[in-house]
């Protein structure tokens, strides 16, 4: 029999990615599902980041990398951070790897030790956790909530940060809230750390779907002083419509960035040489198709939370950034379905899919019970089909 490690034991497969997978075995099967689980554009990769992919294959770039990504990639992702961010990096405090996810994995395996804490910031991406944890190190939980945009109060981060806190992760716009911090949040967040020397790793990955008249803003920009312990991660799968080209990168301290590719050295090498010419393509090329794409969620993101907020017991504040709303539904709970009482959100996502034929990932692995998150990276078709069918599950309840 075969024994498996104790770390891997300790750790949950992604929600997100298991039901999106059942949803999908569902529809290939011809079931009509209404899909709200996707964590990525349903828009097709820009044009000229295809050909720029095609023109490498044509001329043979076909061969292994530098572990770290090309210098013309590394250039790319350095003067991108001099332009949206105010940030000056030297090509050697970057790191590209095989998606952001990829990156935040390098990440604690350099910077953990066993026992070693990370603050996490809930709700939060479900993947956090798991890889602190995979590392060694213990996540800390801060819980939000909504009537404070699901910014953390200050004061419990204070409570949180101990000799042990290695680092905290900031994640603006939020996955799956939407949440989007604002400069006076950031600004109690740094008041918050500068009595404490752990890093802070800010996941900017939906760094460009911001709506509503708000802009995004990361926590350099209030805190500038804070700079020199800031990990900025990002990737092409979000902005461009990239998901499957897998690249992501980093950027930081040197020291910690060396540890970070030492780890990439002996994992993955490096990321596909062709998706690293198409990254670089997109990160200095036109951005039109990206604000088609921003106008367009903004448009299934104002009729998703109109339409939830319309069903009875449904509340949904509205998300002003990535593409997931995150809709309470905590006032369901008790009643019953089929004679049984519902109970969480697992049980509640089970049933959408088995009976109503919605896909919508629970709020549980997310650290937030008694919520759904839905993607309105799908169509509008999906959007009014898959509210309809869920409302119509409400109905349904005693």
């Amino acid at each position: 029999m075969i024994r498996l490690s104790a770390r891997v034991n300790a750790i949950q497969p992604s929600a997100t990615l298991a039901l999106s997978a059942k949803a999908k075995a569902l529809a290939a099967q011809g079931v009509d599902i209404a899909g709200f689980t996707a964590g990525e554009p349903d828009f097709d990769t820009p044009e000229h980041i295809k050909e720029a992919a095609k023109e490498a294959i044509r001329r043979g770039f076909t061969k292994y990398t530098p572990t770290g990504g090309i210098p013309e990639l590394k250039k790319a992702v350095v003067e991108k951070m001099l332009r949206d961010l105010a940030l000056a990096f030297d090509p050697a405090q970057v790191l590209v790897s095989v998606g952001a996810k990829h990156s935040l994995y390098n990440l604690f395996q350099a910077l953990l030790d066993p026992g070693d804490e990370v603050i996490v910031i809930a709700p939060y991406w479900v993947s956090y956790p798991d890889m602190v944890a995979l590392a060694g190190g213990r996540a800390v939980i801060v819980e939000t909530r909504p009537d404070d945009g699901y910014a953390p109060d200050p004061a419990a981060l204070r409570r949180a940060l101990t000799p042990r806190t290695r680092a905290i992760v900031i994640n603006s716009p939020s996955n799956p809230t939407g949440a989007v911090y604002e400069r006076g949040h950031l600004a109690a967040i740094a008041d918050a750390l500068r009595g404490h020397d752990c890093l802070v790793v800010s996941d900017d990955i939906y760094e460009s779907l911001v709506y509503g008249g708000r802009k995004f803003t990361s926590l350099v920009h209030v805190a500038p002083d804070l700079a020199p312990r800031m990990v900025v991660v990002n990737g092409c799968s979000k902005a461009y419509a990239m998901t499957g080209w897998r690249i992501g990168y980093a950027a930081g301290p040197t020291p910690l960035i060396a540890a970070m590719q030492k780890v990439q050295d002996q994992s993955t090498s490096n990321p596909t040489s062709i998706s690293q010419v198409a990254a670089v393509a997109a990160l200095t090329g036109p951005t039109d198709d990206l604000a088609r794409m921003v106008a367009e969620f903004d448009v299934r993101r104002k009729r998703l939370v109109a339409a939830l907020n319309a069903i009875d017991g449904v509340t949904c504040p509205e998300p002003f950034g990535a593409f997931y709303v995150f809709p309470s539904v905590r006032a369901l709970f008790g009643r019953r379905y089929k004679g049984a009482p519902v109970t969480s959100s697992v049980q509640m996502s089970e049933i959408l899919l088995s009976d109503f034929r919605v896909a919508a990932v629970p709020g549980a692995p997310f650290g937030a019970e008694g919520h759904l998150r839905l993607s309105f990276a799908t169509s509008m078709a999906v959007i009014e089909k898959g509210v309809a069918r869920l409302a119509e599950f409400v109905k349904t309840l005693q």
